[in-house]
């Protein structure tokens, strides 16, 4: 086994960290006439994501926020959830965090669960018993990690001033394995990684990278970086997304979410889709989601290789966006639009049965839907309900269903 994550369904957020949001297996809900979702939910308190483990097991990772309002430090918590009925198997004592932002978990090939949030490393066995615990470096909260085949953890600091700073951890000993690098610029979104690279976008560009095994450290890719904001008054970008040949993302990332996306972008343009080959950082694209001003996002695009489709949105102004993608000519084509469309999560793809699972948030709350990634047609669709807008992240499940993580609900969502 290369990958360093865990041989499930979904051992990490987006699946892996190449961020290609499609299950292991490839395998679909495979919706067909008559059938329909329903929906298993239960409220939860500021939720960011399930992972999967071995058959049945189901880990979920939430932390605390109030706290947070008045300068003090928060804690978050990871619950093994019942595949089914969502009901708390097992419950990890809370886990110290400090600075407040959704982070991440992950289960490893080695068996055990990594947990990056606030500015703390933990490590967990899978009744979410605490092993160790490893404080990093900045004051700041760390967006999540990444785990590099070689096994190691590398996580980053987040911040839009300044520089972040890049942290690389052993999982087994739970310390560094090298100082921690500075990167040439701030960095909101987060890592995503393929093999031993990792791929940074930060404020104004997308850098890169390589892990170096013979000195335990990572070099910076000085041959590879591209300027995405240029003279442009664009805000930052947000997650990317690598396909193997080209690394894709979008900008405008910044916002002023409360409860929703829609309505909450502060740049007076549009949001832009960008993508930039492996092999060539001067061969890139920047291509406009649609003509209307105060675009905005706060998530990755969906690349679908199967059928060469890429899929961006702008959550401030509801509008979703699928294009062909011709690997030889570069050339991007419309396929489908949806406006009035309240997409702002992370997604799902099932590449089998071509069926992508997104939010669709209207007045009476969160909404679920799967659409078929080639037309756009909506397959089905369950309400989820509660307060907030969806803008973390699902998983695959382990039949016909997937799970939906919002902030405020879990729900398990499944063909009936």
């Amino acid at each position: 086994m290369t990958s360093a994550y865990f041989l499930s369904p979904w051992p990490g957020e987006d699946g892996g960290a190449a961020r290609l949001a499609t299950p292991l297996s490839g395998q679909g809900l495979n919706l067909q006439p008559g059938e329909k979702l329903s929906a298993v939910i239960r409220k939860i308190h500021m939720g960011t994501m399930t992972v999967l483990g071995d058959p049945g097991e189901v880990f979920l990772l939430t932390h605390t926020m109030l706290r947070s309002k008045f300068g003090l430090p928060t804690t978050c918590c990871v619950e093994r959830v019942d595949a089914l009925s969502l009901k708390t198997i097992h419950r990890s004592p809370r886990l110290p965090g400090g600075p407040a932002w959704p982070g991440g978990i992950a289960v490893h090939r080695n068996g055990d669960l990594y947990v990056v949030y606030g500015r703390y490393v933990h490590r967990l066995n899978r009744s979410c018993e605490l092993l160790a615990t490893f404080k990093l470096p900045i004051n700041r909260p760390y967006n999540s990690f990444v785990l590099l085949d070689s096994g190691v953890l590398v996580t980053k600091d987040l911040s839009d001033s300044g520089h972040s700073t890049l942290s690389v951890i052993d999982s087994e000993t739970m310390q560094p394995v090298c100082a921690p690098l500075a990167c040439p610029e701030a960095s909101i979104a987060r890592l995503s990684a393929l093999g031993n690279t990792v791929y940074v976008v930060g404020v104004k560009s997308v850098f890169r990278y390589h892990w170096n095994a013979e000195l335990s450290t990572l070099d910076f890719d000085s041959s590879w970086r591209f300027d995405y904001v240029g003279d442009t008054t664009q805000t930052y970008g947000w997650d990317a997304v690598i396909d193997g040949s080209n690394v894709w993302f979008m900008d405008n990332g910044k916002h002023s979410y409360m409860v929703k996306m829609i309505g909450n972008g502060v740049r007076q343009t549009p949001n832009n889709l960008i993508r930039v080959s492996m092999t060539d950082a001067n061969d890139a694209q920047i291509i406009a989601i649609n003509d209307i001003k105060g675009g905005s996002i706060t998530n990755p695009p969906l690349i679908d290789l199967k059928r060469n489709i890429v899929v961006a949105y702008d959550s401030a102004n509801r509008t979703m966006q699928a294009w062909r993608f011709d690997a030889t000519s570069r050339a991007l084509t419309k396929l489908w639009t949806k406006q009035e469309f309240g997409c702002a999560s992370h997604m799902i793809l099932y590449p089998n049965s071509g069926e992508l699972v997104t939010n669709d948030y209207r007045k009476n709350g969160e909404q679920v839907v799967v659409l078929n990634i080639e037309t756009g047609t909506e397959i089905a669709r369950t309400r989820i309900n509660g307060i907030s807008q969806g803008v973390v992240f699902p998983s695959a499940g382990w039949e016909r269903d997937f799970y939906w993580t919002t902030f405020d609900r879990l729900a398990r969502v499944f063909v009936a």
